[in-house]
């Protein structure tokens, strides 16, 4: 088996043979292995190839992220929620609310499904027979509802941050000979983001990517036996204003960059062209054009954790077709209808950090002259809609809240210091990346966690 690089991930674009697919689907992973490697024995053509090399390392990572069997989530949903009946999981099933796959033949639900419930759907999260064992929503929504206020009535808010980001790898396989290459996220200095400085490393770094890198890290090599923990900590401004939008103030002149497909998941598929010509109709105004995408995503996609990025072919398809994604999927929609529309989008991703709690985060920019860049939240606005507040879901077409931390601008792009291999997640970098010997880990071969050391308003 030749080894997947970041290039290869073009080929996902390749559709796979349909003996296969049934195997996928099935979740008979064992006689799916074996039939890729049959056919890759076989004189095959090489965008084929490169598709099954691909597919062989996506299935080994799909089975651990689905640990429940039906019967056990039943049994987790009767101890999570109050009167829960069997008869609701019909109805959830239905619904598309529970993340599930087949392995051998046999249903599996999703590692956060529970988790996901509470999130998205306020009846199942006011019968928590433990509600301590979840984020409580209503104080992080009182936090950004005094922050839009106050951007409102301020029109420009500033607020410092001090982050220590660290990654541990935990694999049990690691000898102390062996070679590690660390990557940790830190800010990209554009947007909104100024004054970084990088206050202090736990060893020398063997590379900082430049300010403007579109994923930036801070790179680390060293033996096991050396060190397995490694940290940074730094601090920037985040610099917001507050934008208010008028339709009759765009420009006639409009720009064209950033309105390209990127394979294999900003691509204008037949679908993705008639669904946009759905939401848009004959509106010209890219603006308006913008607010139709925005209220289309806010109002039918909802959101749900899902599995990893790696695993999904075609994302912008499969959340249009499935109405149901994270943060992340939902802005690769948005980009994606956007630049289809001729309105130019981008990725910006990277933390959600307030005084209640840090964590992974994705988001959109869109342009429109006269305004030039300007942000869409859509997991955080379609949560606004979901709660009826209809001011915040508003504020999230245009405008951002003061507690990002940036740490890509461009979906899919490799490190500055990279081997060209497949990475754990090859399209966003929001907690860092390790690999052994030149081999990248899988996401619970090591731990990475950000904390705020100071969240301050100025």
């Amino acid at each position: 088996m030749g080894e997947c690089m970041y290039s290869d991930l073009k080929y996902l674009e390749v559709p796979l043979p349909e003996d296969v697919q049934k195997l996928k689907w099935h979740g008979d992973f064992t006689a799916l292995d074996e039939c890729i490697a049959h056919k890759l024995q076989k004189d095959i053509p090489l965008a084929l190839r490169k598709r099954l090399e691909l597919e062989r390392e996506i299935v080994r990572r799909i089975p651990q992220q689905y640990p429940y069997s039906k019967e056990k989530a039943i049994a987790l949903l009767k101890d999570t929620f109050k009167d829960f009946a069997e008869s609701e999981f019909r109805r959830l099933w239905l619904e598309n609310a529970v993340e599930w796959i087949y392995r051998d033949g046999t249903v599996y639900l999703h590692k956060l499904f529970i988790d996901n419930l509470v999130k998205t759907r306020p009846e199942f999260a006011a019968r928590c027979i433990h509600p301590e064992n979840f984020d409580d929503p209503a104080a992080n929504f009182a936090l950004l509802n005094t922050a839009i206020e106050d951007i409102k009535k301020e029109g420009h808010l500033t607020y410092y941050f001090r982050i220590k980001s660290t990654l541990e790898v935990t694999a049990p396989s690691v000898a102390a000979s062996d070679a590690l290459c660390v990557h940790i996220p830190v800010p990209v200095e554009y947007a909104q983001v100024k004054n970084f400085k990088l206050l202090g490393t736990s060893a020398k770094p063997d590379c900082i990517a430049a300010p403007d890198y579109p994923q930036r890290t801070v790179c680390f090599t060293s033996r096991a036996a050396e060190c397995k923990t490694f940290s940074v900590e730094y601090e920037f401004e985040n610099h917001i204003a507050y934008t208010e939008l008028e339709a009759e103030k765009v420009s006639d002149a409009q720009p064209t960059f950033y309105t390209e497909e990127q394979a294999p998941h900003i691509r204008f598929t037949p679908y993705i062209k008639m669904l946009a010509s759905e939401i848009i109709g004959k509106e010209t105004n890219p603006l308006i054009k913008a607010r139709k995408i925005y209220d289309y995503i806010t109002t039918h996609v909802m959101y749900s954790f899902v599995r990893s990025y790696i695993t999904i072919d075609a994302i912008s398809e499969y959340v249009a077709s499935g109405l149901k994604g994270d943060c992340g999927i939902q802005a690769l929609l948005f980009i994606t209808l956007c630049r289809y529309a001729g309105i130019p989008a981008r990725w910006q991703a990277g933390l959600y950090a307030t005084p209640l709690r840090v964590g992974n985060h994705d988001w959109a920019q869109f342009y429109i002259a006269p305004y030039g860049w300007l942000f869409a939240d859509c997991s955080f606005g379609g949560s606004a809609y979901r709660h009826k507040d209809m001011n915040r879901w508003n504020y999230y077409f245009g405008n951002i809240d003061p507690y990002r931390i940036p740490l890509a601008s461009d979906f899919q792009h490799e490190f500055a210091l990279s081997a060209g291999n497949l990475r754990n997640d090859p399209y966003d970098n929001q907690t860092g990346e390790a690999a052994v010997n030149g081999k990248n880990l899988f996401g619970d071969e090591f731990e990475a966690k950000a904390e705020a050391v100071a969240i301050q308003k100025r």
